[in-house]
């Protein structure tokens, strides 16, 4: 089976920084619910983690 050469390896993908060391700030429910943790009665958990990294994101990368 043949892969296409568009697919890229993940080692291959060039990140300015990629090693740098970024501090996001979670309770121990978004991170239960970052790793997996189903919160069927407080589905916003995911929702308000998920919100904290990409905050992280466009703050640390100037990311629009």
């Amino acid at each position: 089976m043949k892969i296409s050469s568009e697919v890229m390896d993940m080692n291959q993908v060039k990140i300015p920084n990629g090693d740098e060391k970024v501090t996001v700030e979670l309770t121990v429910k978004e991170l239960l619910a970052l790793a997996g943790h189903k919160f069927p009665l407080d589905k916003g958990i995911e929702i308000s983690a998920r919100k904290k990294l990409n905050e992280a994101l466009e703050d640390t990368y100037r990311i629009q």
